[in-house]
């Protein structure tokens, strides 16, 4: 088994080393990670310049890139072979509801899935590191058990929070659908020492669909949210209304 291993918050993070720990003696691990932190980079590639590779004294590989990158790059151009599994995290933060549309740490594993590699990706509902070896020891038993029994035989994506608890690893879990989250807060405008605006995006909104079956009511509730997450965005239930749209009939 070789294991991939990448984040967003950079190779220098606590969460990579920590997820990177809780594999050893699974496989054979490559680790590739941003040289810094790409939070917020959703699948973004980097197209417009060339990408310049580095390693570190711990032997992770780095990128002056975006996730997406780092896996990318890693599956079709580095790895001798294959791997079999693509891990991403551990991710400092939640990736839950509408923000997994902006995660790095979900678009690194979402790289690998895109590429018939079964994938995972972690995340801490809180920020800090708290507790983070309690959350490394439930995604060493996480990934053991999808190695031991695929939950399919094609590839998969899964999406995992954890909360921050010291009995992380003993908590229940719940395989949960996506909330959805009230609109971002008002973007923060300041002024710069030259007296130009500039402008910090707002904090994220509320959940305003966190009700039972939700990573966020599973997560709130004092459980660990496993979240299968698929690529095709097609809204399947409202192609016949457009269809008829097209057709030349009434609005969708």
């Amino acid at each position: 088994m070789r294991i991939l291993i990448a984040n967003d918050d950079g190779y220098l993070a606590p969460g990579l080393a920590a997820l990177v720990q809780a594999c050893e003696g699974l496989g054979e691990l490559d680790v590739v990670a941003p040289e810094q932190n790409a939070s917020g980079t959703s699948n973004s590639l980097t197209l417009n310049r060339p990408l310049s590779a580095f390693t570190a004294p711990n032997g992770f590989r780095y990128l002056n890139g975006t996730p997406s990158d780092c896996v990318h790059v890693a599956l079709t151009g580095w790895l001798p072979e294959r791997p079999g599994l693509v891990v991403s995290g551990i991710n400092q933060g939640a990736n839950m509801g509408d923000d997994t549309l902006y995660s790095g740490t979900v678009a690194a594993a979402m790289e690998g899935y895109l590429f018939g590699v079964p994938a995972i990706a972690f995340s801490q509902v809180e920020k800090g590191w708290a507790h983070l070896d309690a959350a490394a020891r439930v995604a060493r038993s996480i990934i053991e058990q999808v190695l031991a029994s695929p939950p399919s035989a094609g590839a998969w994506l899964l999406n995992v929070n954890i909360p921050n608890r010291a009995d992380a690893h003993a908590l229940p879990r719940e395989v949960t659908r996506l909330g959805r989250r009230h609109a971002s807060a008002p973007v923060i405008r300041q002024t710069n020492p030259r007296g130009e605006p500039i402008y910090w995006i707002g904090p994220p909104g509320d959940a305003r669909e966190g009700g039972q079956g939700t990573d966020f009511h599973a997560t709130a509730q004092g459980r660990v949210s496993i979240t299968p997450l698929q690529v095709d965005l097609t809204d399947h239930a409202a192609l016949p209304a457009w269809q008829r749209w097209s057709d030349g009939g009434a609005r969708p």
